[in-house]
């Protein structure tokens, strides 16, 4: 052979090796690739994964499935009064009913249970106490004669007589003097003007809305109110128990007066035991009135108004309306449950799709009537991730007649926490 032909051989054996070279380290490089990806990939897993099953696990949230409660059975149908107004409560439970409507009118001599509560706020007694003496002055006595005149309710007073404040209350509110009534304010507050403020204070502040006051007497037609606004008028008035032990007397004997009796008829019948009766043109028959109603060992007490009644005797009217309407209530009264337990106010949910109820531990019953209704507030706590059943997560305040009663709330079922395949593929 050549030696042309054996250099031709030995340059392409020359080339194809350069080119096997080539090849062999291109191929190297690419496996190194691939393999960094797959590392790549798998760190990228592996921290997605951690990141996931260690990120915060939102908490359960809780919404109000329920924020009111009726005492079961019918709302009691009662013979409201066809003139006038009129309202009935439960002392303790709240309003029973109400009957037309809420437009102040003349309550007549009913104004005198205020000027008693100014007058015992102002110089408080105790039972048993007759307090400071009180003595008649000449311009007491004029205003006795005036009131003689004009044919008004009166307790006869002489000048230089003394009165104790127990004898003056009493002369207020169980004859209805309307003299005494004088006499009571400027001896208490120096002038009528400044008592009748007092009395438009006391109104707002025991929340009579509807209600104002011109002076101690009620002779005034200005002198206003509704059956609602008397009825918590009543209510405070016999919390007190020197009016509530005034206003059940039938009579009373007064120095200079002698025996003077109660124009409330129905004291000692049907349960009655107060408060106070008016009367006049533009007030109609007027009668507040509390009755007890025996419950085996407790006492129920029935508060209510009648105001307006036009039917002649006007203040027998009243109390007829009166007796009415305490008998047909009567029969409802008793102990009703307005919560029960196990009772569920509220609904736990979580991102996950766990949901458990959130139920009342304890129950709540009152001395009340059919169809009682009543406000309630659900307040949940913090809450977790997990919940076990019967753990306490908040309160039920129920309300009843301004009074809050607190039932602790629970869970009725367990939450769980999530699943692992959530954590994984959750945003």
């Amino acid at each position: 052979m050549s030696q042309l032909a054996r250099m031709s051989m030995s340059e392409r054996s020359r080339r194809r090796g350069k080119h096997s070279s080539i090849g062999s380290w291109s191929g190297g490089s690419g496996g190194w690739i691939v393999k960094g990806l797959v590392i790549v990939v798998v760190v990228c897993a592996v921290a997605y994964v951690g990141v996931q099953l260690l990120r915060p696990v939102p908490s359960a949230t809780a919404h109000t499935v329920r924020s009111a409660f009726t005492a079961a059975g019918g709302q009691p149908s009662l013979p409201w009064p066809a003139q006038g107004e009129a309202a009935l409560a439960v002392q303790g439970t709240g309003l029973v009913g109400s009957s037309g409507g809420t437009t102040p009118v003349p309550i007549a001599s009913i104004a005198k249970v205020m000027t008693a509560l100014v007058v015992l706020s102002d110089h408080p007694l105790k039972p048993g106490q007759s307090g400071p003496q009180i003595t008649v002055t000449p311009a007491d006595v004029a205003q006795y004669q005036a009131d003689v005149a004009t044919h008004q309710s009166v307790a006869p007073v002489t000048a230089g007589e003394q009165l104790t404040e127990l004898q003056a209350l009493e002369a207020l509110l169980i004859p209805s003097a309307n003299n005494v009534a004088h006499l009571l304010a400027t001896w208490d507050r120096g002038s009528l003007g400044a008592f009748v403020a007092a009395m438009n204070a006391k109104a707002t502040a025991l929340g009579l809305t509807h209600s104002h006051f011109v002076g101690p007497s009620g002779l005034s037609s200005g002198s206003v109110s509704t059956a609602e606004d008397l009825v918590r008028l009543g209510e405070a008035a016999m919390a007190n128990p020197v009016f509530a032990s005034v206003v059940a007397m039938p009579s009373v004997t007064l120095p200079g007066s002698g025996v003077l009796y109660n124009y409330n008829y129905e004291l000692g019948h049907d349960g009655f035991i107060g408060i106070k009766t008016g009367s006049d043109g533009p007030a109609g028959g007027c009668f507040l009135f509390d009755d007890a109603v025996k419950q085996g060992a407790s006492t129920v007490q029935i508060i209510g108004a009648v105001l307006g009644s036009q039917t002649p005797p006007i203040i027998q009217s009243a109390l007829n309306d009166a007796v009415n309407l305490v008998n047909a209530l009567r029969p409802h009264l008793g102990t009703q449950q307005l919560v029960a337990a196990g009772q569920q106010v509220a609904e736990v949910t979580t991102p996950w799709g766990a949901a458990a109820p959130v139920d009342t531990a304890t129950s709540v019953s009152a001395e009340a009537w059919p169809g009682l209704h009543v406000p309630g507030t659900v307040s949940i706590g913090r809450l977790t991730s997990t919940l076990r059943r019967g753990q306490r997560v908040g309160t039920l305040t129920v309300t009843v007649d301004g009074t809050p009663h607190q039932v602790p709330l629970v869970m009725g079922a367990a939450v769980a926490g999530p699943t692992t395949s959530w954590k994984l593929t959750r945003l």
